[in-house]
Order: structure tokens, then sequence, then C-alpha cells
């Protein structure tokens, strides 16, 4: 088992996924032994646990993969508001969506910004014309 192993270039933090976002720049885990790919911050491979992570930069742009109205926001939200789960290929990421009109299922979003709570960044994507 490889539990022992770190990559050359360290885990990809928290504090550094999130400072990354904030600077507009979307950033993952691909795994060395499977290829699999995270957008978030992860200790292990969700797919085989090896725990050599490299960083590695993602699209920007992708589709919509499934999409809900929040209706009855969080504490610190005003809504109701769309977020969605965002194909980028190689993995997907969950995030908020911006528009007046709201995307369906299959429609090309890019990364725009961020939205923050409590110094928690979360990805904010808009529709693609």
């Amino acid at each position: 088992m490889s539990g022992d192993r770190t990559s050359e270039s360290g885990p990809l933090a928290y504090a550094d996924w999130r400072d990354r976002l904030e600077d507009g720049e979307l950033v993952g885990l691909e795994c060395r032994s499977c290829g699999h790919v995270t957008a978030t911050p992860k200790r292990a491979c969700i797919d085989c646990g090896d725990r050599i992570l490299d960083t590695c930069s993602l699209p920007t742009t992708g589709t919509v993969h499934s999409e809900t109205t929040i209706t009855v926001p969080p504490v610190g939200f005003e809504g109701p508001y769309q977020v969605g789960v965002i194909d980028l290929g190689e993995t997907k990421l969950m995030g908020r969506i911006r528009g007046d009109e709201g995307v369906e299922i299959g429609a090309s979003v890019e990364f725009a910004d961020t939205v923050e709570l409590d110094g928690m960044p979360a990805p904010v994507f808009e529709p693609v014309e």
C-alpha cells in the first residue's frame, strides 16, 4: 500500500485551493496511480486510495450536470438562487449559477466569480452565450 507516500509538490491544502479559487483559478488533484481527478482538496484518491496526488488546473468552462433552485437560503445568503453540479470533463464541481433566466441541464457555463460565507468561497458560474 502506498499510504506513506506524498506528492513531491505536497498535497493541495484547503487554504491553497481557496486562495487560488479567489484568484480566479480552478484547481484540483490528479492521482498519479490511476489518473482520477477531483475538483476539491482530498488527502487520498477517492477512486483507488493512493496518497500521491498532484495539483492540476481545471477547465473554466463546462456543462450543467444537475441543478436546483434554493428558495429558502441559509442565513447570510439572499435567495432564491440556482446551484448546480458542473461537469468539467474529468471531474465535476458544485457551484452557484448566476443569471436571471436560470439554466437547464446540459447548458454551457463558465467560471466567473466566487461567493463567500464565513471565509469559505464557492465558485460561481454563469451561462455561456
